[in-house]
């Protein structure tokens, strides 16, 4: 099933094409992983829908290995760390545990996205995975050969998860 869903995520990205944000595409903003849930937040409300801390994290992490797939670029300014339930940006983490598995009712940032790649990026993940409950993205982003996995077993729990090996299988994603 998971296999499934990568085939038709890396088909969907392979048909994306690059925006430019006046800068030849190739801003070097980078956001807080805080910036970046509120824009997840932002775009569930319209449909009323509704994301919990463990779905805002994927998603958030999703967001940052897919731009760096895409667009050759990091989109957080954060590291990301390997916990037990998957990849994991602590500060978001700490922002957001209060509310449990309960959905996130507070507002993140005032900081709003503005690059325009980053931005598409963000919004065709969340169209892609934000139908996903948190277990079932959990799963999908620690399973085996996953970043996650690799910095797990090689360097324990809160390793840092390099933005190489985050870029490296969400291409192999994409070439999928």
């Amino acid at each position: 099933m998971l296999s499934n869903i990568y085939r038709y995520i890396g088909d969907f990205w392979s048909t994306i094409s690059v925006q430019s944000n006046g800068y030849g595409g190739l801003s070097m903003e980078f956001y807080s992983s805080l910036q970046v849930a509120q824009e997840h937040l932002n775009l569930a409300t319209p449909e009323k829908n509704t994301l919990t801390p463990m779905q805002l994290i994927k998603l958030t992490y999703l967001s940052h290995g897919w731009m760096l797939a895409v667009h050759n670029r990091p989109l957080l300014s954060e590291s990301v760390e390997a916990w037990p339930y998957g990849p994991v940006l602590p500060k978001l983490y700490k922002k957001i545990k209060k509310f449990r598995s309960q959905p996130v009712m507070a507002r993140l940032s005032d900081d709003p996205v503005v690059d325009v790649d980053a931005l598409d990026v963000i919004r065709q993940v969340y169209k892609l995975y934000g139908h996903l409950s948190g277990l079932r993205l959990s799963t999908l982003t620690h399973e085996e050969g996953t970043p996650w996995h690799f910095t797990w077993h090689s360097r324990g729990r809160s390793g840092t998860i390099s933005n190489d090996l985050i870029e490296g299988h969400f291409k192999t994603l994409a070439a999928e």
